[in-house]
């Protein structure tokens, strides 16, 4: 089971790569939009904004998120790292439930090209 610290670094990959994102994905990574991610083994939340093409986290939270970002993301930590590291397709996690993602439909069309 993945530790809050690795999925720390997972977030942070992820931000990392879409900072350097270019084309379409670029353009999905420069949502300016609150953000967060529940991981459900660890029952902890990272909350915080993605802006400026990276993902900027604010407050790592016990429980499920206090409040309703406009884009979220549920999933255990060894999801999370699979995904990140290339390990875990997301279009398949998500199929299958191990992924859960929530936001508007506008946003959801634009983030497809970056998940």
């Amino acid at each position: 089971m993945a530790t809050i610290e690795e999925c720390r670094a997972a977030l942070e990959k992820l931000s990392e790569n879409m900072q350097h994102a270019e084309g379409d994905v670029g353009a999905a990574a420069a949502l300016d939009r609150s953000v967060s991610c529940h991981i459900t083994d660890l029952d902890v939340t990272f909350a915080g904004r993605m802006s400026g093409g990276r993902i900027h986290v604010h407050d790592t939270l016990q429980g499920p998120p206090r409040e309703k970002a406009q884009i979220r993301l549920s999933m255990t930590g060894d999801d999370l790292v699979a995904l990140v590291a290339g390990d875990l397709h997301f279009a398949r996690a998500w199929g299958a439930g191990r992924v859960k993602l929530h936001a508007g439909v506008r946003d959801l069309l634009v983030l497809r090209k970056l998940l």
